[in-house]
């Protein structure tokens, strides 16, 4: 007798779901002038910095702009829109996948799913992967 084949599958879709529940959060904290805390079902927490928030947003034209700056760590940054400090000034969860951050800087298009904000946590990421572009 063979083995199901079907077996294998429903164990990685559970396995996916269990990995699915851990990378959500169980408390979320902004601090808009500090940053965002999160306590994920596992029972770790995770800071970011509302700098390192927007650093590493998902966008597109953050993506492009770490890209630019690792071949060429001369690079130009653009001019910030604010005069103050960078601030988080709002923040939107999106469904139960996301959390969208509008920041004092006038930047508001980075999604940073759950799975993301796992992958940069600053307390999990080694030296050498400091500028390492995310998988996520």
């Amino acid at each position: 007798m063979l083995p199901r084949p079907d077996v294998g599958v429903a164990e990685a879709r559970s396995k996916g779901a269990e990995n699915k529940a851990m990378d959500t959060p169980r408390h979320i904290d902004l601090k808009k002038d500090k940053g965002l805390t999160i306590e994920w079902q596992d029972g770790t927490t995770s800071y970011y910095s509302i700098a390192y928030l927007r650093r590493m947003s998902p966008s597109a034209d953050a993506r492009e702009l770490r890209e630019q700056l690792k071949k060429n760590p001369l690079t130009v940054l653009p001019a910030s829109r604010s005069s103050g400090p960078l601030v988080a000034v709002d923040a939107q969860l999106q469904g139960n996948y996301a959390i969208q951050i509008t920041f004092s800087d006038g930047h508001a298009t980075g999604l940073y799913s759950w799975k993301y904000l796992r992958e940069i946590d600053p307390a999990l990421r080694r030296p050498d992967q400091a500028d390492a572009e995310p998988r996520g």
